[in-house]
Order: C-alpha cells, then sequence, then structure tokens
C-alpha cells in the first residue's frame, strides 16, 4: 500500500466514526453463520425478545479488531463476527452503532445507549466501578511500531526506552500503561518517557507514518496488521502484560449478561469462536471460557 493512500485511508477511518455516530444500525460483514438455540435464546431479556436485535456500540479502529470496509460503511473485523455470532446463537440480531470515539462507550452504556459495546475493552476494576463485563479475547500481547527508518532498537520492556516519546490512544489502557511505566522510568533514576496522546489508534498511527511521534503503543494484533499493510512501519517493541481478557461491556446489572456469557461459552465449545479468530489470524488470543465481572480478574 501505498504511503499517500494509507493516510487516506487513516483519515477517513478516523473521520468516519462521527460521520456514523448517529446511526443507530450501521450494517456488518458477518463470516460465520450460526444456528439459534432456543434454550439459550429464551434466557434474553423481554424488551429485547420483543424487540429481536441487540444494540451494540463500536469504536471501528483498525483491522483485525473493527473497522469499516472498502465501502466505507459496512463493519468487520474480530468484533463484528464475534457477537454476530453471540447474536445469532441467541436468536436475533445486532444493530450496531459507532461510538464516534472510545471516550464515549462507557458512558453510552450508562445513559442506555447500548446494551452492550465490543472496542478491545479491557475488564479493569476501576471499570468495573462502572460497567460489567464478560470476557472473550486474551489481548495480555502490546506492541510498539516505530518508522523502520528510525533505527529503534527491539526492546520488550519500557524501561529501555526510558527518556523517549511514545504514543498512545486516549482513554485505553495501553496510555496508562505508559503513565506507570514513565514513573518506574523515574524511580530507576532515568528520564521518564515522553507520552503523546492521540484521539484514537489511527491518528497514532498517521503521526509515526509521518514523523511527528517516533512510535506508538497498542493493540499487537492491530498494530501487526498496520505494519504488515505498510513498509515504513516495523514492530519494534513486543509487551507482554499479565491483563485481565479484552471483553464485551454491560450496564451495571444488566440482565443481558447471563444469555451473552451462555452464547459465548457455546461458540468456544462448539470451535466457531476459535474459527472466527483464525479467519482474522490472531487465535493465540482464544480464551477457553467467557467469564464474568469478578471471575475475570
Amino acid at each position: 500500500m501505498k504511503l499517500s493512500k494509507l493516510l487516506l485511508s487513516l483519515v477517513m477511518a478516523g473521520s468516519l466514526s462521527s460521520a456514523w455516530a448517529a446511526d443507530q444500525n450501521v450494517p456488518s460483514h458477518t463470516t460465520f453463520q450460526v444456528s439459534a438455540d432456543n434454550q439459550l435464546k429464551s434466557k434474553l431479556p423481554a424488551d429485547i425478545l420483543k424487540r429481536g436485535y441487540i444494540l451494540a456500540g463500536t469504536n471501528p479502529n483498525t483491522p483485525p479488531t473493527t473497522f469499516y470496509q472498502e465501502d466505507n460503511k459496512t463493519l468487520a473485523g474480530r468484533e463484528i463476527d464475534i457477537f454476530n455470532a453471540v447474536a445469532g446463537r441467541l436468536g436475533v440480531t445486532v444493530h450496531w452503532q459507532d461510538t464516534g470515539g472510545f471516550d464515549n462507550i462507557i458512558p453510552g452504556l450508562k445513559s442506555g445507549r447500548y446494551d452492550v459495546a465490543l472496542s478491545n475493552i479491557n475488564a479493569t476494576k476501576k471499570r468495573m466501578d462502572q460497567v460489567d463485563f464478560v470476557s472473550y479475547y486474551d489481548a495480555s500481547r502490546l506492541g510498539v511500531i516505530s518508522r523502520k527508518d528510525a533505527n529503534i532498537a527491539p526492546f520488550t520492556s519500557f524501561q529501555q526506552i526510558c527518556g523517549q516519546e511514545v504514543g498512545g490512544g486516549a482513554g485505553t489502557t495501553q496510555l496508562t500503561r505508559l503513565e506507570e511505566a514513565s514513573k518506574a522510568c523515574e524511580a530507576a533514576g532515568k528520564p521518564a518517557l515522553k507520552i503523546a496522546v492521540f484521539p484514537d489508534r489511527p491518528s497514532g498511527v498517521q503521526a509515526v507514518v509521518s514523523g511527528r511521534v517516533p512510535m506508538f503503543f497498542g493493540p499487537y494484533e492491530g498494530l501487526t496488521w498496520q505494519v504488515s499493510q505498510v513498509k515504513a512501519l516495523a514492530m519494534t517493541g513486543t509487551i507482554e502484560v499479565n491483563d485481565a481478557p479484552v471483553s464485551i461491556a454491560f450496564p451495571k446489572d444488566s440482565p443481558l449478561e447471563e444469555a451473552v456469557q451462555d452464547a459465548l461459552n457455546s461458540l468456544i465449545k462448539d470451535g466457531t469462536y476459535q474459527k472466527i479468530l483464525d479467519k482474522w489470524s490472531i487465535g493465540f488470543g482464544a480464551v477457553k471460557e467467557a467469564k464474568r465481572n469478578q471471575e475475570i480478574l
């Protein structure tokens, strides 16, 4: 992919969020069709059974997580396939809504705008004070990209790059990790990290490509895809963390949680879940069981 084309696609990805934010039913592409289980369907709340769909919020970012296809209006990706399959097992459909930004997700859940949200959300203790979770993906492998011509030596710890500048996405756990790593640098008598905050992953990747920042920190699977598409980029850092899995988020005490958890475990058991992850070349992040709330941590 040419550099100019990549930059255009990244800019479009960012602008499309606001363009589609008011749409209550953004179309999506489903890779796997699954059969409904009437016993699981009976666990759905009465209001969802009546209307026949679940309203899901997502923040389209980059493949293979969640993104817009080339038509710039159809959602696709790991999270789209996973939750469309969950809904299919429950005998309903999904009405997807673009949240217009990661920071809008928890407020949207709390206000009742979405029944669920999927956007590479780690289930942290702090977030559990506001929303509930069902886990579905192990994202303990994180990455740091840079331009190849920056000649940054490969590293596996932020202690190896104290004093250097790294970008992170606003509202993400990656940004929190950068702040913690910066404090650790100072505690070790080294210069603090210089942290650049970006509204989303595409803008951070674009900043690296254009040379505005030397590095950007984010989900390994998404950044690996970016590196595969842009010859100028390299995966410079691989950071392994002991983190709670990426999870589906719900309003607190949502009556939908048990049905979603059971449907997801059904997909894990019959192999559909693994097929979805393998389709996106991220089978290494499969979990053996979908857990809920405190069970996750």
